[in-house]
């Protein structure tokens, strides 16, 4: 049992007078709340940057063209009424929304679309997401002044996914053209619910509830009399500290809880845990088909069949994340259920693979022979998302198999980069989140800007072609599903787990919901609950 700290007294004090005085049964309007971050993105203008922790307090601040609804995925309204695809795939028509106004007063309109466009595609914002979400972007025409038309060179059937993110969030043209484009994260302007307030570099984040905002999406709760007024979010990159600062009450709601401290939250009273899956990759190791051993399948499939990987879930995650199966998680479009189950825990098979392959441990040592020593694999291991641990488990694993693994731990993620640049590894951790998974085709097509396993075929380029270019629901999914099969076929990713968000909050806070991309909160429909 943990003493109420002062601050939260004074929180339910301060709550005890406002409900006094609301009219609204069940809701109370507050002040403010505090938002735990768990770390500081490297900037948060969200057409240059790229961190999904930067998307916690923007999706706030900015509208899109169209929204995804949270429950089905399906595609609805956002600042766009409509839309139309041409047949051929390559001219997206969007039909604006009339009557929004941005938090400077900027009128929106389709010359607004256009500046935010051009500022994406500018060499000077140096993109490091957005710009890749537009994928074969060609230009566009500004039809009337509610009417914009998005060309492409090649279809690119992800393209109204993209819309739907807040990397491609609608930010005020005036303000675009005030300020520098290194100083606009410092004064952006959107047309969402909260309005930015300011940002103090390594301290906080400030947002404020819009109070003339009336063009949400239809998820939106539609009486702003309900809202909390004012989100305070702050840094803990500390992981162990998230849960302390959550228990004392020196913040109501706090992401990304290590999965140990959400273990002994789940019976604390006045604290509630939600568990967000994440759609994207899972958590999983790429496997380097250009370097000895794992150029073998068999050394691949062996690597895989000797992976505990229940025994990683329950040691590490706590049973907060399902274990992974395939290369996207059970919560991504597309996901093929064929792959679930394959590769089960199996050191008999393991060591039949690898003994298929020719390997034999000569001097009895417990690992096999090769190239005149044990039979070893080198791993990138990171530093985030509790890799480190699950990679010390893979080792412990693979000793039962006969395969020595050796961990090479890197800091950062240019670190990752430059590793991965020598080709001198096995296996690489890494993951990346998305609804859609067209994805798949940085990481598995031949000429992919992110194909880590150094894996070639004509065959599987194909199929991501096409998965790309169609905007047939149905062929699509048949597309991954073949997509999946073949990546797990080859043993090219040795998955570990589906990504989950374990957030803690305030009982006090109710309705907490979280968009269809799992890591950004719907804020505006949150607010303190009366029991």
């Amino acid at each position: 049992m943990h003493l109420i700290s002062l601050f939260r007294l004074r929180v339910y004090l301060a709550l005890l007078l406002v409900l006094a005085l609301s009219p609204v049964p069940g809701f109370a309007q507050v002040e403010r709340i505090i938002y735990g971050l768990s770390f500081e993105p490297s900037g948060f203008d969200p057409h240059r940057n790229a961190s999904s922790e930067l998307g916690i307090p923007l999706r706030q601040v900015y509208d899109t063209l169209v929204y995804r609804d949270p429950l089905s995925g399906e595609f609805v309204p956002g600042l766009a009424q409509s839309w139309e695809i041409s047949a051929d795939g390559l001219q997206y028509t969007f039909y604006l929304r009339q009557g929004v106004t941005f938090h400077d007063g900027t009128v929106f309109n389709a010359a607004a679309v256009a500046a935010n466009l051009d500022r994406v595609t500018s060499p000077d914002t140096a993109s490091q997401k957005a710009i890749f979400l537009l994928g074969s972007f060609a230009g566009y025409e500004v039809i009337d002044e509610y009417t914009i038309r998005v060309l492409l060179s090649t279809p690119f059937s992800a393209l109204l996914d993209s819309f739907s993110q807040v990397y491609l969030g609608i930010a005020s043209p005036t303000a675009l053209a005030n300020v520098s484009v290194d100083r606009y994260q410092f004064n952006q302007v959107g047309s969402g619910p909260f309005e930015f307030v300011e940002y103090v570099p390594g301290d906080r984040i400030v947002i404020r509830r819009f109070p003339g905002y009336s063009w949400g999406p239809q998820f939106y709760v539609s009486d702003s009399s309900d809202w909390i007024s004012e989100i305070e979010f702050r840094f803990f990159a500390d992981a162990s500290s998230r849960a302390f600062v959550l228990e004392a009450g020196d913040a109501q709601i706090v992401g990304e809880l290590l999965p140990i401290d959400a273990r002994a939250l789940i019976s604390e009273p006045g604290i509630t845990l939600e568990q967000v899956p994440i759609p994207g990759q899972p958590l999983q190791f790429l496997m380097n088909t250009t370097r000895f051993p794992t150029g073998s399948l068999e050394v691949r499939q062996a690597l895989l069949f000797g992976t505990q990987r229940e025994a990683i879930v329950d040691a590490v995650f706590q049973r907060f994340s399902p274990v992974a199966w395939g290369p996207i998680s059970a919560a991504t479009m597309f996901y093929s259920p064929v792959v679930q189950g394959s590769y089960g825990y199996d050191i008999d098979q393991s060591r039949a693979l690898l003994e298929q392959a020719g390997f034999v441990d000569a001097d009895a040592n417990g690992y096999y022979d090769a190239e005149g020593g044990n039979l070893t694999v080198k791993v990138i291991v990171p530093p985030w998302g509790l890799i480190p641990q699950v990679a010390q488990l893979m080792q412990d694993q693979w000793r039962s198999i006969g395969i020595r693994a050796e961990l090479e731990s890197v800091p950062t993620r240019a670190a990752v980069f430059e590793a991965v640049s020598t080709g001198d590894y096995n296996l690489v951790a890494w993951y990346e989140f998305g609804a859609d998974p067209v994805f798949l085709g940085n990481y598995f097509a031949s000429t992919g800007t992110l194909n880590w396993t150094g894996y070639a075929d004509s065959m599987l380029d194909s199929l991501l072609s096409q998965a790309a270019s169609t905007n047939d629901f149905t062929l699509r999914a048949a597309l991954y599903a073949q997509i999946q099969q073949i990546i797990m076929a080859q043993a090219l990713v040795l998955p570990i787990r589906d990504y989950v968000n374990v957030v803690g909050q305030d009982s006090s806070i109710g309705n907490l919901t979280f968009d269809y991309f799992g890591w950004f909160p719907l804020l505006p429909n949150a607010a303190f609950v009366v029991d």
